[in-house]
């Protein structure tokens, strides 16, 4: 699998962070806020989502004993 394509994540403890992203970040993505804490990483010519960032991630899985959900959809496809 290339590594534009291999999905990372990174959890912040400290920060109660939780960082989601497909390649490399870029100097000319754009960023929106999809709602309160979660926010988007585009690219800015395809308008494709390159990226997450969950701010209070713990806190938010904390206020319920089932799955968080979120304002955005993913779709998974084997390596090759």
């Amino acid at each position: 699998m290339s590594s534009k394509n291999q999905l990372n994540y990174l959890y912040d403890k400290e920060a109660d962070v939780l960082y989601i992203s497909k390649g490399k970040p870029s100097k000319t993505d754009i960023s929106d806020e999809l709602e309160d804490e979660i926010v988007a990483r585009y690219d800015a010519k395809t308008r494709k989502v390159k990226g997450l960032t969950i701010l209070n991630f713990a806190l938010r899985t904390k206020k319920t004993s089932r799955a968080v959900k979120l304002p955005f959809e993913i779709s998974f496809s084997p390596a090759n």
